[in-house]
This record gives structure tokens, sequence and C-alpha cells, in this order.
């Protein structure tokens, strides 16, 4: 099992797709690094994935809720979601605010 899994993340690096934004214009979209880090953390490099890319982790906590609410009924589900959704997309946007800071300097 582990070792298919293993195998499975080797041949996943080569078949990531290439940012088009970055391609085109020469500069990384909000989702760059997103594939790399979720390999990293398929690795168990845990710390890699975060500075691949920050949102990672909120990420992965909004798609575990959502599947544990799909079996489980939690009370007030919606609320906690959104707050999850709204947590995910600042940590998206400032992690890339601060990555475009880096770039331009």
């Amino acid at each position: 099992m582990y070792k298919q899994l293993f195998i499975f993340l080797m041949a996943a690096e080569k078949w990531m797709l290439p940012c088009l934004n970055k391609k085109l214009f020469g500069v990384e979209c909000p989702g760059c690094g997103l594939q790399r880090s979720v390999v990293l953390l398929f690795k168990g490099d845990f710390l890699g994935a975060f500075h691949m890319y920050p949102a990672i982790y909120p990420i992965v906590i909004v798609l575990l809720f959502t599947a544990v609410n799909f079996f489980i009924k939690i009370k007030h589900a919606y609320v906690i979601r959104v707050t999850l959704l709204i947590v995910m997309g600042l940590t998206m946007m400032i992690s890339y605010i601060i990555k475009m800071s880096h770039f331009f300097h």
C-alpha cells in the first residue's frame, strides 16, 4: 500500500500542470504552489507544504469538515463552513499579497 502511494507521488510530480498565468505573464497566480504543497503534504513534509502554499491547511480543514458533515450532521454546519471558507480565502489572499510584495522588490 505505502509503496504504491510512494510510486504515485513520484509520478504525480512529473504530471503537475504548469501555471498558465505564470507562463503568459510571468507572475504567479493565487493558486501557485498548491499542487506541490499537496505532494509535500503526502510525503510528510508538513512545514515544507506550509511554506510552499500557506492556505493548504485551511483547505484541508474545509475538506475534512465537509466530508465529516456529509456523514454526520453537525449543528450549525453552515455557519462553521462559511467561517472556515472565509479563513481559507483570507489566508490565500494574505499569503498571495505577501508573495507578490517580495516578487516586486
